[in-house]
């Protein structure tokens, strides 16, 4: 069954109480589905799976759901010390280090979508350039500006897309800003003609000496959990939320939030809740969470600015620590952050040694440091990370 983006943004909009009702109702649908049995919470110590392990456990009852951690070094060690003052937790571990995956497949670095879009153009560059080269000898290709610019490249990727020749023609259009809306292949387009899946913004990745990868998630924390889900029979909840990405809103649109026909089938019954709402429950519940947060607290200190939630009469929340956890050496999303608080800023005064570790992690003999330093010299100033 499929929703659409009215739906979704009515639901995120509802009250708290009327979303832990909802959210509730999925848990109930999911586990007559498969049984008490035959479900488990996945649990990262992190405050949104809190608070869904709350709800199923201390709201609903479901005492005997376990609750599956998976034990990812770089992760910070507070995850692991909280999620472990719960009761019937099984704790799972990566096959790999974060080192290895780094070294193999390159660095998470900008967001899922531009990391998977790279490694498969960057796959493709050398055969297509070959291919292009031998077609129109006198043809410019040798960087990603001058890709983006030749008519003679987007003609053959548009052949190879409407041949379905394979390749990874759409990866590299999409990198290079060649890809339209309806779906053809086109040299200097306009924004108003550019796919919006287009990340042409960050093409100059193609020139880099390091390679970037979504792998690392998949890796260090997927493949252990769908190893669990194998291994005892129990299919997952989890407590991600569509406005986390776009990628996630689209699992929405499309499964809702128990996706029962998919191939790996999975709940996620928080999918229409949003960071304030999360916070909003752990403080009106008083819900212990990691150390690493800090404490959530009511923000009073909005600067003189009003928000939409002052209009509408509601308080504001943060924490007083961290706003994210998860893995310390993370790069998806650290362009986008406060450059007086971003990740690897914090992570220097709270975890050095893990800091440190920027200049030990390497992709093609490249250290993490350089490849950020590298990637921050074509960013405007706003949006360089801060380290």
């Amino acid at each position: 069954m499929t929703h659409t983006m009215e739906e979704l943004k009515t639901r995120q909009a509802y009250p708290l109480d009327l979303k832990i009702k909802l959210t509730e109702s999925r848990i109930r649908g999911w586990i007559n589905e498969f049984g008490e049995d035959g479900v488990y919470v996945s649990f990262s110590g992190g405050k949104d799976s809190t608070v869904l392990l709350d709800i199923v456990r201390n709201r609903m009852g479901y005492k005997n759901v376990p609750a599956m951690f998976v034990d990812v070094p770089t992760q910070f060690p507070e995850l692991k010390d909280y999620a472990l003052t719960w009761d019937n937790v099984d704790v799972v571990k990566p096959k790999i280090s974060f080192m290895q995956v780094c070294d193999k497949y390159g660095f998470p670095l900008v967001s899922k979508e531009v990391s998977e879009a790279l490694q498969g153009a960057r796959k493709y560059l050398s055969d297509i350039r070959k291919e292009v080269k031998e077609l129109y000898p006198d043809c410019q290709i040798d960087d990603a500006e001058s890709m983006a610019k030749s008519e003679e490249l987007a003609s053959v990727l548009d052949r190879k897309l409407k041949n379905k020749e394979g390749g990874q023609n759409h990866k590299l259009s999409l990198m290079l800003g060649t890809f339209t809306k309806d779906g053809d292949i086109r040299a200097n387009l306009t924004n108003q003609e550019k796919s919006v899946y287009c990340q042409s913004k960050w093409k100059f990745l193609l020139d880099a000496k390091f390679d970037c990868s979504n792998r690392c998630c998949i890796i260090m924390k997927k493949e252990p959990a769908h190893r669990y889900s194998k291994q005892t029979g129990r299919h997952p909840m989890t407590a991600q939320m569509a406005e986390e990405s776009r990628l996630r809103t689209q699992q929405w649109l499309k499964n809702g939030c128990n996706g029962f026909d998919m191939k790996i089938p999975i709940s996620n019954p928080m999918s229409f809740w949003t960071e304030q709402d999360v916070l909003q429950y752990i403080y009106e519940n008083n819900l212990p969470i990691c150390s690493a947060y800090g404490e959530v607290v009511c923000d009073d200190d909005k600067h003189g600015q009003l928000t939409f939630d002052d209009f509408k009469g509601q308080p504001v929340y943060k924490t007083t620590g961290c706003d994210r956890t998860g893995c310390m050496l993370c790069g998806f999303g650290c362009h986008l952050e406060d450059k007086s608080k971003g990740r690897f800023v914090l992570l220097k005064e709270s975890h050095p040694k893990m800091y440190n570790l920027l200049d030990v992690v390497k992709s093609n003999g490249v250290t993490f440091r350089e490849a950020i330093e590298w990637t921050n010299e074509h960013l405007k100033e706003n949006e360089k990370i801060p380290l």
